[in-house]
C-alpha cells in the first residue's frame, strides 16, 4: 500500500498506490474547461507575460529553450495567478472579512495585490526576518503585516488567531483547489502559442505551480514529458518521488529560498500521476544557471526560479535535441545580495 494523505479541508482522504491516485469521488481537480474559466477570470489582474529565447544558451544547452518569463509577471512571480483566481472565486460575504495567509515570500505580495485590487482586506503573517523586499512588496499593496517568530510552528499560531479574530478567510500559498486552477494558466498560454514543445519544466518547492502546469499539460498534450526542477538543499519532491510516497521537507537549505517549503499535499496528488520525473541541481549550479540568463538574456531573475535551467543543463539525455519549455517563475531578488 501507498502512503495516506489527508487534506488540510475537510475530511477528504486519497491513495497513492504505485503512483497511481485513487480519489475520494469529493476531490475533484481542475479540468481544462476549469483552467480556461479561471484564466478568463483573472484577466483584469495579471499580465500575459512574453516566451523569450536565446540562441546562445541553446548552444550551450544542446537543445531549444522557451522561456515563459513570469519574472515579467505582476508582483514579479507567478503567484499573481493563484491568488487572483482564489481571491475571484469567494463569495461577497466572504470577501466582506478579507483574506488571510502566512508567507515571506512571493505569495504574500501577490495575495495583498489581489486583495487590494477586488477593494478588499488582507492579513500576511510574515516572520521577523523576512527580506525587507519582501514587507515593503506587502505594505505598498495594502497588506496589513502580522510578525511573529521565524518558525512554522508561530506562523501557524499566529495566522490562527488572525483568522479567529478577523473571520478572513485563509489562501494557502500553493495547497489549495483555487491556487492551483490559477497556476495552472501560465501552462495554457504556453500551450495557445501553438508550440510543439516535448517537455516543459517548472521549479517545484510547494508544487502549485508544477501541479497547475502537470494538469494543463496532461489535457493538451498528454505527450509532454513535464519535469520539476527542485534544489538539491530542499529535495523533499525528489525523495517523495522516488519513494512512491510524500516525504516532508525537514531542515531545507538552499540559496532558491522559494522552494524551501514542502511539497503540498494535493500537489503531490497531481504531480505523482502526470510529472515525468523531479531533477535536481546543487547550489553552485544554480547560481550558474542564473548567472547565464542575466548575462545572455539581460533580464533579472531569482535563484528559485534558475533551478529549471540549472537540471536542463545538469541532465542532457533528458533534453539535447529537444524542443523545452521552462517556466521562469519569478524575479524578485535583492540586488544587493546577488551571489555573483
Amino acid at each position: 500500500m501507498g502512503a495516506k494523505i489527508r487534506f488540510f479541508r475537510g475530511i477528504n482522504y486519497l491513495w497513492v498506490i504505485n503512483r497511481t491516485v485513487v480519489m475520494t469521488p469529493e476531490i475533484t481537480f481542475p479540468s481544462l474547461l476549469d483552467i480556461r474559466t479561471a484564466h478568463a477570470r483573472i484577466q483584469p489582474m495579471i499580465h500575459r507575460t512574453p516566451i523569450l529565447t536565446s540562441s546562445a544558451i541553446d548552444r550551450i544547452a544542446g537543445c531549444e529553450i522557451y522561456f515563459k518569463c513570469e519574472n515579467f509577471q505582476k508582483v514579479g512571480a507567478f503567484k499573481a495567478r493563484g491568488a487572483a483566481n482564489a481571491v475571484l472565486k469567494l463569495s461577497s460575504q466572504q470577501q466582506s472579512r478579507g483574506v488571510a495567509t502566512h508567507s515571506s515570500g512571493n505569495h504574500a505580495a501577490a495575495l495583498a495585490r489581489a486583495a487590494s485590487a477586488a477593494g478588499i482586506n488582507s492579513y500576511i503573517v510574515m516572520p521577523s526576518t523576512a527580506p525587507e523586499i519582501k514587507k515593503k512588496a506587502v505594505e505598498s499593496y495594502g497588506g496589513q503585516i502580522i510578525f511573529c517568530e521565524p518558525t512554522l510552528e508561530a506562523r501557524q499560531h499566529t495566522l490562527e488567531e488572525v483568522v479567529s479574530d478577523t473571520g478572513a478567510t485563509f489562501i494557502p500559498p500553493y495547497d489549495h483547489l483555487d491556487v492551483i486552477e490559477g497556476q495552472a494558466t501560465c501552462a495554457l498560454e504556453i500551450w495557445e502559442e501553438g508550440l510543439s514543445l516535448e517537455a516543459l519544466v517548472a521549479p517545484v518547492g510547494g508544487g502549485g505551480l508544477l501541479g497547475g502546469t502537470a494538469l494543463t499539460t496532461h489535457s493538451l498534450v498528454p505527450t509532454c514529458k513535464v519535469y520539476g526542477a527542485e534544489p538539491e538543499g530542499a529535495d523533499d519532491a525528489y525523495r517523495s518521488f522516488q519513494a512512491n510516497q510524500l516525504i516532508p521537507m525537514a531542515n531545507p537549505k538552499t540559496i532558491a529560498d522559494g522552494l524551501l517549503t514542502s511539497l503540498g499535499n494535493l500537489n503531490w496528488a497531481i504531480i505523482s500521476r502526470y510529472v515525468a520525473d523531479i531533477l535536481t541541481a546543487n547550489d553552485a549550479e544554480i547560481i550558474a544557471a542564473m548567472r547565464l540568463v542575466y548575462e545572455r538574456m539581460k533580464i533579472v531573475i531569482e535563484p528559485s526560479c534558475a533551478v529549471p535551467l540549472a537540471v536542463v543543463l545538469k541532465y542532457p539525455e533528458c533534453f539535447i535535441g529537444k524542443k523545452v519549455g521552462i517556466i521562469l517563475s519569478g524575479g524578485n531578488v535583492d540586488l544587493g545580495k546577488l551571489p555573483f
